[in-house]
């Protein structure tokens, strides 16, 4: 289940709520609503990264816990928090000690994670989580989005 108030107005936050899933095609649908047409592929790969980290590394896919998604739009930038019920990160955690460094490339073919992370620092002008690795921050400045055109596979 979805939980939205609707409509989404220009600089305002919204928020969504829905349980740990990995079936997230209309929760996607509904965060894109006002991303203009040109920006939606690459912004929905790295909206889709985030939420599968919270739902399947945050929640452990638990479907009694809840991923919390605010949103916003303003004439400077496109915006979403996205809130987990997990843990977080474990001490000494490689995400803890590099969550605000740029990752510039991605990791060798033989590894099993962090492509994630160097999806949304692509996708994203800004990447922050918080101090308890339960809280990621994305935004998207329109400027920037302007001189950065999308990628093109």
């Amino acid at each position: 289940m979805i939980a939205i108030p609707i409509p989404w107005n220009r600089s305002k936050w919204s928020t969504m709520s829905f349980t740990s899933t990995l079936y997230l095609c209309p929760v996607l649908d509904l965060l894109l609503v006002n991303v203009p047409p040109e920006w939606q592929a690459e912004v929905r790969l790295g909206l889709q990264e985030a939420l599968v980290n919270a739902a399947k590394h945050g929640n452990k896919l638990d479907p009694t816990k809840t991923i919390i998604v605010k949103f916003t739009v303003t004439n400077n930038e496109y915006s979403w928090v996205i809130v987990d019920q997990g843990q977080g990160f474990a001490e000494g955690c490689q995400c803890l000690r590099s969550r605000h460094l740029e990752v510039q490339t991605l990791p060798i073919e033989e590894a099993e994670n962090g492509r994630g992370f160097s999806i949304l620092h692509e996708v994203f002008d800004s990447v922050h989580w918080n101090r308890d690795g339960t809280q990621l921050t994305l935004s998207k400045a329109v400027s920037s989005t302007r001189e950065k055109q999308p990628s093109i596979c």
